[in-house]
């Protein structure tokens, strides 16, 4: 928010109880990270909010420490620009930006699809239960018109199709990313038709996996995120956004 009172510029942040005194200063910048970061993705905290690191940490009830390292993550992760002596200013997400996050996740999930495919044996076997557990929630969700909920397990299996692929540096180069991504399909779901599709690609990533196929793990990967790219993108442009 650009003007108003300091109350009013921060009434987005709540004290959190996610971090206790007696946890150290990294628990403490984690659950400020993990606070900050939720309440961006739900526009609970919205594009253009500004606020210092004093006042952001007294809301939370912290110290000014580990929020300005929540702060520093956020920057690294696109959601926040800090202004020197001015504090923070929450960033928008444009379509130009969204095209050039889905390039990096387009070629991140297929190689982690790919290396999952490749590892095979009796390993994988719980890497796709853990994948078909995280689709079924999404159908339940879509079912029940629980959308958040639906958003909550489809980023789930985004993250952990990332996570269980076992390069460590495809995982931090995709966290750098991924929350964008999901934030505009939050802020954009309701603008879309129902979300059926992504069950089904969902599910050709997972057996292609299960099969020990990496050719089709990546493709299907990478067909799934080109077709959310193509349906986010011009949603964007047709209303108009200057910035998510």
């Amino acid at each position: 928010m650009k003007s108003g009172s300091r109350d009013q510029k921060i009434e987005g942040i709540r004290r959190t109880d996610e971090s206790p005194t007696g946890q150290g200063s990294e628990a403490r910048a984690d659950a400020a990270y993990r606070f900050l970061r939720n309440a961006i993705l739900t526009n609970e905290i919205p594009v253009g909010f500004q606020a210092t690191e004093v006042e952001i940490a007294a809301r939370l009830g912290m110290s000014r420490t580990p929020v300005h390292e929540a702060m520093a993550r956020l920057q690294e992760e696109g959601f926040v620009q800090i202004l020197p002596r001015r504090g923070i200013l929450v960033k928008g997400l444009s379509p130009s930006d969204l095209l050039e996050i889905y390039d990096i996740l387009i070629g991140l999930e297929g190689a982690a699809a790919e290396r999952l495919a490749l590892e095979g044996g009796d390993g994988i076997a719980e890497v796709v239960q853990e994948l078909e557990g995280l689709t079924k929630r999404m159908e339940l969700a879509l079912d029940a018109g629980d959308m958040d909920a639906w958003a909550d397990a489809d980023e789930a299996f985004h993250d952990a199709l990332v996570a269980r692929c076992g390069n460590g540096r495809i995982r931090r180069l995709a966290a750098t990313v991924s929350g964008q991504s999901h934030r505009a399909r939050r802020l954009t779901l309701n603008m879309r038709p129902p979300p059926k599709q992504s069950a089904i690609e969902h599910r050709d990533i997972i057996q292609a996996i299960a099969a020990a196929d990496p050719i089709a793990a990546g493709s299907a990967a990478r067909a799934h995120r080109r077709r959310a790219r193509d349906q986010l993108v011009p949603i964007l442009r047709r209303l108009n956004f200057a910035a998510l």
